[in-house]
């Protein structure tokens, strides 16, 4: 594929490969060599905000991270369903073409119920999961975020997200502790992709899916006995202010094994604390 003007190769400086689905083609990253790492990310983000872990983690590993359907560089088709459960096919799909083994997964913001349904389904080919700032369970008893789901998967919420760009424009700065890190530069490559009404359906859909995909998100919890006897790390943004804090005592509650590290950070903890979540990540896998 041709690389867009607006990607700044320095930021940037991966190979791309496409993975051609039926509803369109998949872009991912495919760096290093090693035992395999592969970063699903959430919304309103791409294979980008993994950009300072594959850097240093592609010395000694293989890092893989795909675009979802309808983010980054990969296709945006509009007869996608863009729910959870059709992106962990996806995902499913691409680990299974590229043959990968022993495979440390790490999980943020939707990345979590969409990567960790692989884990669930493969346990003995998951060797490790690094979870930040994510869940995996039903939202339904989040009142605020059920209410505010609801009211954008209305016309008003229609408009703010596919007319405005409300994702990447609103929500994205929110995810910042300290908003220095989401410089201008930076700013612009979680916009770009996302330049038009019809290349903002992914965020759009992940908005109503935080209600939608509740019995999707509940039958992935009642399988979470699974991933008791694979390695855990949770690095956690514990100023995080689109996810509650008592998410991370529910995953530390249900995976006491899990070792943790919090980090004084919003949403984003791979953007603020980047070289620090990449060391964390390296010598969990290494220890392991």
């Amino acid at each position: 594929m041709n690389t867009p003007k607006w990607l700044d190769r320095i930021l940037y400086p991966f190979g791309h490969h496409t993975f051609a689905l039926p509803e369109g083609n998949l872009h991912y990253v495919d760096e290093g060599t090693g035992e395999p790492i592969v970063f699903v990310h959430g919304t309103p983000t791409w294979s980008f905000v993994w950009r300072q872990q594959i850097k240093s983690l592609s010395r000694n590993y293989r890092c893989i991270a795909p675009d979802h359907l309808g983010f980054g560089l990969s296709d945006k088709p509009r007869d996608f369903s863009y729910a959870p459960d059709g992106h962990a096919d996806n995902l499913e799909q691409l680990i299974q073409h590229l043959q990968l083994k022993n495979i440390t997964l790490v999980v943020h913001d939707f990345g979590g119920p969409i990567g960790l349904r692989y884990a669930l389904r493969h346990p003995e080919n998951v060797k490790n999961i690094v979870i930040l700032n994510t869940w995996m369970w039903s939202l339904e008893e989040e009142k605020t975020m059920m209410k505010i789901s609801r009211f954008m998967s209305g016309s008003i919420g229609r408009f703010l997200y596919l007319q405005l760009g409300f994702s990447a424009k609103v929500l994205l700065p929110q995810g910042y502790l300290e908003r220095k890190h989401l410089t201008k530069d930076i700013k612009q490559h979680y916009q770009k992709p996302l330049s038009s009404s019809a290349n903002r359906l992914g965020t759009w859909n992940f908005a109503k899916a935080l209600h939608h995909a509740n019995p999707y998100f509940a039958e992935l919890w009642e399988q979470r006995a699974k991933l008791k006897s694979i390695n855990k790390l949770i690095l956690w943004g514990e100023k995080d202010k689109l996810l509650p804090l008592h998410f991370l005592q529910r995953w530390q509650q249900e995976f006491p094994e899990a070792k943790t590290v919090k980090y004084k950070a919003g949403h984003f903890v791979q953007e603020e604390r980047g070289g620090e979540v990449a060391d964390a990540i390296k010598s969990f896998v290494q220890a392991n």
